[in-house]
């Protein structure tokens, strides 16, 4: 994280164009997002909330996805990115707006910390909160498993788990099947919902579990390493 933002403030003593060149050259990836526009308030709050649940990143405003150097059209799209992060985020976040001229055309660059305090999230149009994590180039609706650890990094105290026969369970259903998603453990230990989320969430906040997203698909596994 810290390694991110310090390529960031090396690369800035290049002239705007060169920059901005050097950020396209990367590609989209778990910190950076390109937009062609700023046309859905709504929408691009997701990416707001998809880097503020991760490690923080940066859109790249005015750059279409094959990296192609279009410009942003007006300086309404700054004011959406405003909007999107003030009103449609919860809670609002600051992000940070600089514009570049590279190659004769305005980009806008927006940096986006990762929160203190998770989850952020972004409203949908029946004002829905949902909160979306960033993984490769994508953002991901996060699961009711994120969102229980995260709520429990919240609490002051300490967690104590106690090894009972639910954790024992769970933790053979999936010593027994390698891979489990959040419905196929509920199945397999015969445990509800909030149950399996809140162990799955203490498992992986201990290192015990970790998470793997395939075929857009969220996989609980043990962590072998």
């Amino acid at each position: 994280m810290l390694h991110f933002f310090y390529l960031c403030s090396m690369m800035k003593t290049l002239s705007d164009t060169q920059y901005i060149q050097k950020l396209v050259s990367e590609g989209e990836h778990e910190h950076q997002d390109f937009k062609f526009e700023i046309s859905d308030a709504r929408k691009i709050a997701k990416s707001l909330s998809a880097f503020a649940n991760t490690e923080g990143g940066r859109l790249l405003v005015g750059v279409k996805d094959n990296g192609k150097i279009a410009g942003i059209r007006s300086e309404e799209e700054i004011y959406m990115i405003e909007a999107a992060a003030e009103l449609y985020c919860q809670p609002p976040i600051v992000p940070e707006t600089k514009t570049y001229l590279a190659e004769g055309k305005t980009v806008l660059e927006v940096d986006i910390k990762e929160a203190d305090m998770k989850p952020v999230y972004a409203l949908d149009e029946e004002n829905n909160q949902r909160a979306y994590i960033r993984i490769a180039d994508e953002n991901i609706l996060a699961t009711p498993v994120h969102l229980k650890m995260w709520k429990q990094y919240k609490k002051r105290e300490g967690t104590l788990v106690a090894f009972t026969e639910k954790e024992q369970q769970l933790i053979h259903a999936l010593k027994k099947n390698g891979k489990l998603t959040l419905n196929q453990c509920c199945r397999q230990c015969r445990l509800s919902r909030p149950t399996v989320c809140s162990l799955l969430a203490d498992f992986t906040r201990f290192g015990v579990v970790k998470t793997i997203f395939e075929s857009h698909k969220f996989y609980f596994k043990l962590n072998e390493e």
